[in-house]
């Protein structure tokens, strides 16, 4: 052991004249955060293009538009679609959707609308629950 301490001793000279390993230069980051930032661009440009070429709509709704809506309870949902010309009414709730009504779009409001106060989709959905309640 005490012969191999003068050669390490005499080493240690040696090893203090080598240069330290380089470090990662300042410009290193800069062309990082650059490229980091073109890749953000270009899934950002992407999407607008995307938006662009399919008219402005979201994908997958191809027609289908949301009227209006009332929840009976936490997980149970009645909800008024537009399809085309016609109006779907579906029931929603949890593990079943079921078409429930269907009818032509636009249907007048009844004139005892504007006196209820209500939304056209619940007086809609009141008066036929009461023809039901009359069947």
């Amino acid at each position: 052991m005490f012969r191999t301490l003068p050669l390490l001793l005499l080493s240690l000279p040696a090893l203090a004249n080598e240069a330290p390993p380089p470090g990662v230069s300042g410009s290193t980051y800069i062309q990082g955060g650059l490229a980091l930032a073109l890749i953000v661009a270009l899934i950002f440009g992407l999407a607008w293009l995307a938006k662009k070429l399919s008219g402005g709509k979201g994908f997958g709704q191809g027609g289908m538009k949301i009227v209006g809506g009332v929840a009976l309870g936490p997980r149970e949902r009645i909800v008024l679609v537009e399809i085309g010309e016609d109006w779907l009414v579906i029931g929603i709730v949890p593990g079943q959707i079921r078409t429930l009504h269907r009818l032509p779009k636009g249907n007048p409001l009844p004139t005892d609308l504007a006196e209820n106060g209500d939304k056209p989709f619940a007086h809609w959905l009141k008066t036929v629950t009461e023809r039901s309640r009359h069947d």
